[in-house]
C-alpha cells in the first residue's frame, strides 16, 4: 500500500471516528401556561412541556442540538442556550431584538446550533420580559463519545436548579414595576427543582430530596436561575469540590459553600462520607444592597443516605445575607484548569482597552404620571453613562446582516464621559451623575480582536455585586477587588497563567473585575447584568463583531423560519 494511500485511509477513518461521534438531538418545546399548586395556592406560569423546572437537555460536545419552540403561551417568546458560543449561528442566541424578533403567540420557531469546544453544565431561559422565571431548563454537555472528565467519573450526576416562586403573574409584576418607576415586588420563595422546600406554608410535601448512598459520588451541577437574587447553597456537614464554573473546567477546589449569581452554574462533587442520616441542602440570599429589600427566605432540600431512619434532618449553618467576604472568597479563589479539556491560554496581546461602569442611576418620571423611585422618578440603569434601549422594529443581528441604518448606533465609549470617584457612597444621590440617556449605543469590534474590559462598579443609587453576562463567548477573569481600579497597581495582579474561564461575573459589590476575551465570533452579542430587574432599565451594552476575511469566519444568512417583527 502506498504511503498516500495509508494516509488517505487514516484520515478517513478519523473523519468517520469524529463524525460518528457527533449526533443531531432533537427536541420539541411546548410553551403554554400551566396552573401549579404552591405555597397555598394555585398560580397560572408559562412552562415547558408541562413541567417547572422544563425539560433537562443533554448533549455531546461536538452534537448539533436542534430544538422545536412552539409558542402557546400568551406572551413574545424567545429561548436563549445561556453560555453556547453560536459559532456561526448568532441566529439561535435567542435575546428579544438583538438576534431576533419574539416568537408571536400562536408561531414557532426552531433553533439549531452546533456545541463546539465546550463540556459542562449551561442552561437554557427564555430571554423576554420576566418569562424565565418559570420557563428555564438545564443544558448538560458530555465529552464526546471516547473522551472522559478531567477527574474520575461520578457515580451519578444531578441538576440542581435555584429558582424563584411568585403567587403573582410575573409579567404582571414586572409591569407594575415599569408602570411606578419602582424595583419589582420581592418573589415569595426560592425553590430547588421547582419546589420550595419546608420553611414554607402549606410546603411540607414540596420538598426536593436527592437519595445517596454512602461512599458514592455525586456531581451537583448547580444552576441559579432566580430571577434577582444572587444565593448561597450549603448541605449540611458535607464538602464540596468545585471542578466546573459556567462550562469551564476548574483547577479543583473545596469548600462547604458555593456562592451563585443568576446565570451561573457551578459544577461540584459531592462524597456521601458522612454517618448515614438525612442532610438538609439549603439555598439562602446574597444580598449585597445595604438597605434594599430582598426575599430574605431559605429553600431546602434534602440529602437521604440509602438506610436512613432519621426523622430531623441537620440544617446547615447558612452565612449572613450580607456576608461579602465569604461570596469574594469563593469567587476570587476559583481558577482555571490550564492544558484541560477545551482550555484557552490567556491573549497576551490586547487591541481594544475598556473601562466600564456599571449601575444604577434614573430617568424622568415623564408626563403626569406619579413614579415611585428616589426623588419621585424612575428608576434606571447604565453602562459608561448609556442606558440601553432594545430597538422595537427590527432585530440588531439584522440590521448588522442586511446593512439596515438606524436600529444601533455604533458609538458606546470605551471609557465613562466623567470621571469620578466612582465606589464612594457619598455620590449615591448625586444628580448630576444618576440621569443616563436612553440608547442603543454598541462597540463595533474587529473580527479576532482581543478585549480587555475593566467592569467598575459604582456607588449611583445603591452599591451593589452586578453579575455581568456576556453572550457568545467565554472570558478569563484576570482579577477582582474593591474600590475603584488602580491601573498602575491592580494590573499587578493579573492571573495570566490559569485564571477562572466564565462567561458571567459578580462585580464585586464596591468594586471591580478585569476580563479578556477575543472576538472570534461575527454577530451580535449583548452584555447585561443578569439580575432581571436591571435589564429593562438599561444596564447593558452590545459587542458588533465583524466578519473575517475567510467564508468560516462570516456569518451566515438567517434561517427561513426567523420570526418576523
Amino acid at each position: 500500500m502506498s504511503r498516500f494511500l495509508f494516509l488517505l485511509l487514516c484520515a478517513s477513518a478519523l473523519l468517520a471516528s469524529s463524525v460518528a461521534s457527533a449526533a443531531i438531538v432533537e427536541h420539541s418545546f411546548h410553551v403554554k401556561n400551566l396552573t401549579l399548586r404552591r405555597l397555598c395556592g394555585e398560580q397560572v406560569i408559562t412552562a415547558v412541556n408541562g413541567s417547572l423546572p422544563g425539560p433537562t437537555i443533554r448533549v455531546r460536545e461536538g452534537d448539533t442540538l436542534v430544538v422545536h419552540v412552539f409558542n402557546k403561551s400568551p406572551y413574545n417568546l424567545t429561548i436563549h442556550w445561556h453560555g453556547i458560543f453560536q459559532k456561526l449561528s448568532g441566529w439561535a442566541d435567542g435575546p428579544n431584538m438583538v438576534t431576533q424578533c419574539p416568537i408571536l403567540p400562536g408561531s414557532s420557531y426552531t433553533y439549531k446550533f452546533k456545541v463546539i469546544k465546550q463540556e459542562g453544565t449551561l442552561w437554557w431561559h427564555a430571554h423576554v420580559s420576566t418569562l424565565r422565571a418559570t420557563v428555564y431548563g438545564a443544558l448538560i454537555i458530555r465529552p464526546r463519545s471516547g473522551h472522559s472528565y478531567p477527574f474520575p467519573k461520578p457515580d451519578k450526576e444531578v441538576p440542581i436548579l435555584l429558582g424563584e416562586w411568585w403567587n403573582a403573574n410575573i409579567i404582571d409584576v414586572e409591569n407594575q414595576a415599569l408602570a411606578t418607576g419602582a424595583g419589582p415586588n420581592n418573589s415569595d420563595a426560592y425553590t430547588i427543582n421547582g419546589r420550595p422546600g419546608d420553611l414554607y406554608p402549606c410546603s411540607q410535601n414540596q420538598i426536593y430530596k436527592l437519595k445517596v448512598e454512602r461512599g458514592k459520588t455525586y456531581m451537583l451541577r448547580i444552576i441559579n436561575a432566580a430571577l434577582n437574587n444572587q444565593l448561597f447553597f450549603k448541605i449540611a456537614n458535607h464538602k464540596m469540590k468545585v471542578v466546573a464554573v459556567d462550562a469551564s473546567y476548574t483547577k479543583p477546589y473545596i469548600t462547604d459553600v458555593v456562592v451563585t449569581g443568576p446565570g451561573m452554574t457551578t459544577d461540584v462533587l459531592l462524597i456521601a462520607d458522612q454517618p448515614v442520616g438525612s442532610y438538609y441542602m439549603a439555598a439562602s440570599p446574597y444580598a449585597s444592597a445595604a438597605g434594599v429589600p430582598f426575599d430574605n427566605t431559605t429553600t431546602r432540600g434534602i440529602l437521604i443516605y440509602e438506610g436512613s431512619t432519621s426523622a430531623t434532618p441537620i440544617m446547615p449553618l447558612m452565612p449572613a445575607t450580607n456576608d461579602t467576604p465569604t461570596a469574594h472568597k469563593f469567587y476570587s479563589n476559583l481558577t482555571g484548569l490550564a492544558g484541560g479539556p477545551h482550555w484557552i491560554p490567556v491573549p497576551r496581546h490586547v487591541d481594544e482597552h475598556m473601562f466600564i461602569t456599571v449601575g444604577l442611576g434614573l430617568e424622568p418620571c415623564g408626563g403626569n404620571a406619579t413614579c415611585q423611585g428616589p426623588f419621585g422618578q424612575r428608576l434606571s440603569a447604565s453602562m459608561n453613562n448609556k442606558s440601553f434601549q432594545f430597538p422595537t422594529s427590527l432585530s440588531m443581528l439584522q440590521a448588522f446582516f442586511f446593512n439596515v441604518g438606524g436600529i444601533y448606533t455604533p458609538n458606546f465609549p470605551d471609557k465613562p464621559p466623567v470621571k469620578f470617584d466612582y465606589t464612594n457612597s457619598n455620590i449615591s444621590n448625586d444628580q448630576s451623575l444618576l440621569f443616563a440617556p436612553k440608547s442603543t449605543s454598541v462597540k463595533v469590534l474587529k473580527y479576532n480582536s482581543t478585549v480587555q474590559i475593566v467592569l467598575q462598579n459604582t456607588a449611583l443609587i445603591v452599591v451593589e455585586n452586578h453579575p455581568i453576562h456576556l453572550h457568545g463567548f467565554n472570558f478569563h477573569v484576570l482579577a477582582q477587588g474593591f474600590g475603584n481600579y488602580d491601573p498602575v497597581n491592580d494590573p499587578k495582579k493579573f492571573n495570566l497563567v490559569n485564571p477562572q474561564m466564565r462567561n458571567t461575573i459578580g462585580v464585586p459589590v464596591g468594586g471591580w473585575a478585569v476580563i479578556r476575551f477575543k472576538a472570534n465570533n461575527p454577530g451580535v452579542w449583548i452584555m447585561h447584568c443578569h439580575l432581571d430587574a436591571h435589564l429593562p432599565w438599561g444596564l447593558a451594552t452590545a459587542f458588533v463583531v465583524q466578519n473575517g476575511p475567510t467564508p468560516r469566519s462570516t456569518l451566515p444568512p438567517p434561517p427561513a423560519d426567523l420570526p418576523k417583527c
